[in-house]
């Protein structure tokens, strides 16, 4: 089994800590998205829509992260408290997934795009308005991870971690490779994350986060990649 990833990126970081953390074997595939290499022909032929992470086990190719998250639960049978068989813990655990794509991933996301890739595909830095737009966003997600999903419980889904806690961990840390504490001022959700993290292996998370961090390393990755022109129309749209 092949998993294609760029660790840069928060889907790709949840699919890697999950397969490293249950020690589920795979073989891991460099995608390096700052460098262009999701623009390759090659590429091209396993997922036509460019982007990782990609899981190819044989001839089955599977993309976004929350599926194959589930792929590896179902196929590697792990402890039930990751996605839970019971109806409404397991409904519970699809209800944030179902929530996070377009609420704390799709803002958190903003906040680092705006900081990091938005010089290098424009040419200017991001305006003061949608920067302040972003972090509002980002803020209110926040808000509801803390009072609609986490509550007073451990973790979202109660006493035990589940893959909603991995997938929300890796998210608010996306904004720190733009030099941003989502965290800040806010003692609960920080104290949670450092439980994902003893969970899954403070070490293994830390190491799974280097690249995100490393802002020197990716700028310049950045700036030698004349492929980040193709992305202007995609900014045009998404940051209107």
């Amino acid at each position: 089994m092949e998993i294609y990833l760029d660790l840069v990126s928060p889907p790709c970081r949840a699919v890697y800590l999950f397969a490293e953390a249950l020690k589920i074997p795979y073989a891991f595939k460099l995608v390096e998205l700052s460098a262009g290499q999701q623009f390759t022909e090659e590429f091209g032929k396993l997922s036509v829509v460019r982007k990782v992470p990609v899981l190819k086990d044989g001839s089955f190719v599977l993309t976004e992260s929350t599926a194959i998250l589930q792929y590896l639960v179902q196929k590697h049978s792990v402890a039930d408290h990751w996605f839970p068989a019971e109806l409404q813990q397991r409904a519970r655990v699809s209800e944030y997934l179902s929530w996070q794509h377009l609420n704390l991933r799709s803002h958190c996301s903003k906040v680092f795009l705006l900081r990091t890739l938005y010089p290098f595909v424009m040419g200017a830095e991001a305006p003061k308005d949608k920067m302040d737009a972003a972090l509002g966003d980002m803020k209110q997600s926040l808000d509801l991870l803390e009072e609609k999903f986490l509550q007073d419980k451990p973790f979202i889904v109660g006493n035990k971690i589940s893959v909603a806690d991995l997938v929300a961990m890796v998210e608010i840390m996306q904004p720190l490779g733009a030099g941003v504490d989502a965290l800040d001022g806010r003692p609960k959700l920080t104290a949670w994350r450092d439980r994902v993290k003893k969970e899954l292996g403070v070490k293994l998370v830390d190491q799974a986060h280097e690249a995100l961090l490393d802002s020197s390393g990716l700028q310049q990755k950045m700036q030698n990649n004349t492929e980040l022109q193709k992305l202007k129309p995609v900014f045009l749209k998404y940051f209107r």
